[in-house]
């Protein structure tokens, strides 16, 4: 059977953006949490511009045996290198966390994963992203849908690894680490505010019909980056797709390069 796969804007949920007390009773003992839970792209300016942030830190959680590739990380800095002003340079921390031991995860699941392990926050001049690798799949896969990954808060974003692998690495499909990129470079731009959420257009060039995304079917943002057809796109590639020029001149009114 063949499958529409997707790396997936998930329109963020009420009850992730909501404020609880502990988080209140955090920030006025120096660690404010409030900052890396609101929506989606409405961070894109403190993130492509140096403004307020001059320095990025990811925190890479992966759960144990679901790492991604090293070339994956790397592209992902150089992704975030050419699109962002941050003088004083990009960090990553990496850490393993045990299973869960879930077949399937909601977006719910996700965030309470993020509020336990999470440990950095925006502090001073340093915005800080979390990025989890997970195994089990997406509780939104169906039999004609699967999905890669899901950008649900503006510094937040998760990928389904155990997904990915079951994608990649065979006769007819592509390499782990070059999946694993597109992926998490396509989530990633949906937090600098693509397409036409958080960072304004220059140009007509949302889809109508996948909104958030851009109509250019070469681009990394487009809806089906990773369908089967994107995934036959990159088989051979030697790197994932990269932004047109549309999304690159929305980035840049933004505060980006």
């Amino acid at each position: 059977m063949k499958y529409k796969v997707l790396a997936t804007l998930m329109f963020t949920l009420i009850i992730l953006q909501s404020c609880s007390k502990d988080d209140i009773d955090n920030a006025a003992n120096g660690i404010n949490k409030i900052g890396n839970k609101q929506t989606t792209g409405s961070s894109a300016n403190d993130i492509l511009s140096a403004t307020k942030f001059k320095s990025i830190v990811i925190e890479l959680a992966y759960v144990e045996g679901f790492e991604p590739t090293a070339n994956a990380v790397d592209n992902f800095k150089n992704f975030i290198n050419s699109t962002s002003n941050k003088p004083e340079g990009i960090s990553v921390i990496k850490k393993s966390i045990p299973s869960l031991g879930n077949a399937k995860y909601s977006i719910e699941e996700i965030a309470d994963i993020e509020e336990t392990n999470r440990t950095k926050y925006n502090n001073g001049e340093q915005i800080a992203l979390w990025v989890f690798f997970t195994d089990g799949k997406s509780d939104k896969d169906s039999d004609e849908t699967v999905v890669l990954g899901i950008a649900y808060r503006n510094t937040s974003f998760v990928v389904f690894e155990e997904t990915i692998r079951s994608f990649s690495d065979s006769p007819f499909e592509p390499n782990r680490s070059l999946l694993e990129a597109t992926v998490i470079n396509h989530e990633f731009g949906h937090l600098l505010g693509l397409t036409n959420f958080g960072t304004d257009l220059q140009s007509p060039h949302e889809d109508p019909e996948h909104t958030r995304h851009c109509n250019v079917t070469s681009c990394l943002m487009y809806w089906e980056a990773v369908s089967p057809s994107g995934l036959n796109g990159i088989m051979n590639g030697n790197s994932p797709p990269q932004l047109d020029a549309q999304c690159i001149a929305d980035l840049q009114a933004n505060g980006g390069k």
